[in-house]
């Protein structure tokens, strides 16, 4: 049997990079000077999913709805009507300094009345992000590596069987080959369970 998998063309991908994220949606509320702040934070996967999550917690009854996300190399910050630099950047650098990644803070400000000053939102932008943050439930997400497989249909089912073990995800079928009989799979795989997959396919 596995001398006909053997047969068989292996491919794997370059895998994706393992990173930190949170596992949950966290708040962290605080008030200062009578304005009340609101740190609202996510796991997000793109900008679709971020603005998706921007929509879904902003209040526009709130005098500012100020955000920032890093997803990967790719990073965005809005001050929402604050004076420039004073609550996006603060929110972006909290990210930073959290180590996490795909991941979107909206803080969300009532005015109490009293003028902040330009270091007072800064601090108070900054410091809820950051509470936020801290205080959140993170999960590590292994590198993925996206593979395929040349599969007699006759071995289908005990191929499929011994991927169990492997725990590969997003398992996808292709009966479309140049090759009588044989079906294609391509799935993903932890990147450190790839090797010892390979060499049982061998």
């Amino acid at each position: 049997r596995r001398k006909e998998v053997a047969a068989a063309a292996m491919a794997a991908s370059s895998p994706s990079e393992s990173f930190t994220t949170l596992r949950e949606k966290a708040t962290f509320e605080r008030e200062i000077k009578k304005s009340k702040f609101i740190a609202v934070a996510a796991s997000v996967s793109d900008e679709r999913s971020a603005f998706s999550f921007l929509s879904e917690v902003s209040d526009p009854r709130a005098t500012h709805n100020c955000w920032a996300y890093k997803i990967g190399d790719q990073s965005r910050s809005n001050d929402d009507g604050e004076p420039s630099g004073t609550a996006g950047k603060p929110i972006h650098s909290a990210i930073l300094s959290s180590r996490l990644d795909r991941i979107m803070v909206v803080v969300i400000r009532y005015f109490g009345g009293i003028k902040l000053g330009t270091g007072g939102l800064v601090r108070a932008y900054g410091g809820v992000a950051a509470e936020c943050l801290r205080n959140a439930p993170s999960r590590v997400v292994k590198s993925k590596v996206a593979m395929g497989l040349e599969v007699p249909y006759h071995l289908l089912g005990a191929v499929y069987h011994q991927l169990q073990s492997f725990k590969v995800e997003d398992v996808k079928q292709d009966y479309d080959t140049a090759k009588e009989d044989v079906v294609i799979l391509s799935f993903e795989v932890d990147l450190d369970r790839a090797t010892s997959l390979e060499e049982a396919f061998k």
